[in-house]
């Protein structure tokens, strides 16, 4: 099940990373399936990849707000 962007707000870098890190290995195994026509449900796909660019976001924006901190 996707996780709604503001639980995203409440992880720690290192638990966005690894949340990252779980959703790729997902989306290979989907595409793996994708491929061999046994996956049962292809919009799967679909929620991964954008649960993916929301925890990229996430971590880019708590990259930026170190480097402004940095810049105080």
């Amino acid at each position: 099940m996707a996780i709604k962007s503001k639980e995203y707000r409440d992880f720690t870098k290192p638990e966005l990373d690894d949340k990252l890190r779980q959703l790729e290995e997902e989306l290979f195994k989907l595409k793996f399936q994708a491929k061999t026509a046994k996956l049962d449900k292809p919009h799967k796909i679909t929620l991964i990849r954008r649960d993916i660019a929301r925890i990229r976001t996430f971590l880019r924006q708590l990259e930026l707000k170190e480097k402004v901190k940095g810049e105080n």
